[in-house]
């Protein structure tokens, strides 16, 4: 790859303009990343979005005619072709009225405000201005601006940078600063790349390392996230420093790139061929099961997923800071369970396996022999014996482990604090937590499969109708017109169910997309976890909706 084309591709996606006063004349493919969502623009001038949709900043499918975009934390901002400006999202501080904008040739997001670059070198902003960062009205000659939550920072034509805003960190300390040719913005570090290809950065520096930039060399464009900077070099790899809870800096394997783009907890790759790459919080990874094949079960967790194979292995991807991903050479299961941040495996034998986080003793299982059964929950882990007695490990804060007394069950669920038994009988037992009434199941008869949701539990009945109880402020309990269904799941705040003839349902929490599954065909088994939900197919591939689950699949 050379460098030379490299600059000018992301010269045309940072500037907005192929020389200065003058709009671009066609569309570039590019990416954003904002709060925990992730916009594509497309070489169609189309925009794709996936993630967090709280506040429709994901609504961008009628988008047309789009030169550049650009994602705040919250809203989500698009160049049109004639130099208007469209924005979807929240606007609660008017960080969205731009209807009224004409001769832009790039935008910029923040927390609660939004920046624009006109043909002639001048800016605008509107929406939240407590620290002073829209004060960008007599700004002249700029060619390219970013957005940080509460500041603003603008390169001028001649390579001097000025700052506007938040500089409680020092963040806008960029008065000194000569031959930039693009910033950067975070949450309170500002960087610039050199034309040299070496990069600066002033602010916050405690995620520890996000402004550790000064050894950087062959950098063509820089990104700034909450806490951590990201660099594109000039042979297409990356480079990454700052906060990597989530994994946001693992890039280093990352090759053919031409943009990048970083978020409040996730980075965002554009290959040269189109596609994207991504790490970090991408709620996180555990919707990336495209790729899967001969998956006979799945389980669903508070970030990963889990599935087994029809040969008995298991795969996983999501989350994995608990080491609950580590399934790779497991074998002879039947059976996986994903609970908050663990993961268990009931093996062909009836002994059970388990890794991830222990700290309540919820993968104490080593001892368990006879098992038929097992479910995970957010801090606990249930195993139905083959004489239909249960045990239970973990947290017992609630008494969601007391359990040694119950006969006659043939298949168990655990909630956050609290477990859900079905009967021979088809009654129900539970115990645990019930705040939210999600343990007042013993009226229930005719049920043949349960599940717990973080605080409800959602009952099949023998004829295909489904019962619910305890907390219902997303409607995750208004199931009651549901017929034909053959298994519920239950998620944070939502509750899904498999029809007979393979389609799916869904009611209750959809922020991040979790219910958006009225597509789905010849699916066999479903698994709901926090902020996703998941299917098996009849062919064994595996389908999943909730935070960024198409980014692998997209093609810019």
């Amino acid at each position: 790859m050379k460098t030379v084309s490299i600059f000018l591709v992301i010269a045309l996606v940072i500037t907005g303009m192929v020389a200065f006063g003058q709009p671009k004349s066609e569309h570039t493919s590019m990416v954003a990343a904002g709060g925990v969502d992730t916009v594509g623009l497309k070489s169609d001038g189309t925009v794709t979005a996936v993630g967090w949709n709280d506040y429709g900043q994901c609504n961008v499918g009628n988008w047309t005619g789009i030169v550049n975009v650009a994602a705040g934390f919250y809203h989500t901002v698009g160049v049109k072709s004639d130099g208007t400006v469209v924005a979807v999202g929240d606007n609660s501080q008017g960080q969205c009225n731009v209807s009224d904008w004409t001769g832009i040739v790039k935008v910029a997001a923040g927390l609660y405000h939004t920046v624009a670059v006109k043909s002639n070198g001048a800016v605008v902003a509107v929406g939240g201005n407590d620290y002073g960062q829209c004060n960008v009205g007599d700004w002249t000659g700029i060619v390219q601006a970013a957005a940080g939550f509460y500041h603003t920072v603008g390169v001028r034509a001649d390579g001097t940078v000025v700052a506007v805003g938040n500089n409680d960190y020092g963040q806008c300390n960029v008065g000194n600063w000569t031959d930039i040719i693009q910033v950067a913005a975070g949450l309170y570090h500002t960087v610039g790349l050199k034309s040299d290809g070496t990069v600066v950065a002033v602010g916050w520096n405690d995620y520890p390392g996000q402004i550790n930039v000064g050894d950087w060399t062959e950098i063509v464009q820089i990104a700034a996230g909450y806490g951590h900077t990201v660099g594109l070099k000039s042979d297409g790899t990356v480079v990454a420093v700052g906060l990597s809870d989530w994994g946001q800096c693992n890039v280093g394997n990352w090759t053919a790139m031409v943009q990048v783009a970083a978020g409040y907890g996730h980075t965002v790759g554009l290959k040269s061929d189109g596609t994207v790459a991504a790490v970090g919080v991408h709620y996180w990874g555990q919707c990336n099961v495209g790729s899967w094949t001969a998956i006979a079960q799945v389980g669903a967790g508070d970030g990963h997923t889990v599935g087994l194979k029809s040969d008995k292995s298991v795969v996983a991807v999501g989350l994995s800071d608990y080491g609950q991903c580590n399934v790779v050479n497991w074998t002879n299961i039947v059976k996986v369970a994903a609970g908050g941040d663990h993961t268990v495996g009931l093996k062909s034998d009836g002994t059970v396996v388990a890794l991830g986080d222990n700290d309540y003793g919820q993968c104490n299982v080593g001892n368990w022999t006879g098992i038929v059964e097992v479910t995970a929950g957010i801090y606990h882990t249930v195993g139905v014996k083959s004489g239909s007695t249960v045990v239970a490990v973990g947290d017992n804060d609630y008494g969601q482990c007391n359990v040694g007394n119950w006969t006659d069950i043939i298949q168990v669920a655990a909630g956050i604090y609290h477990t859900v038994g079905v009967k021979a009988d088809g009654t129900v037992a539970a115990v645990g937590d019930n705040d939210h009434e999600q343990c007042n199941v013993g009226n229930w008869t005719g049920i043949v499969q349960v599940a717990a949701g973080v605080y409800y539990t959602v009952g099949l009945k023998a004829d295909g109708t489904v019962v619910a109880v305890g907390d219902n402020d997303y409607g995750q309990c208004n199931v009651g017109n549901w017929t034909d269904i053959i298994q519920v799941a239950a998620g944070y705040g939502d509750t899904v169910g498999l029809r007979s003839d393979g389609t799916v349902v869904a009611v209750g929490n959809n922020d991040y997309g979790q219910c958006n599954i009225g597509n789905w065909t010849d699916i066999i088994q479903v698994a709901a976890g926090i902020y996703h939900t998941v299917g098996v197919k009849s062919d064994g591939t595996v389908v999943a909706a909730g935070d960024e689950t198409e980014l692998a699949k997209w093609h810019l």
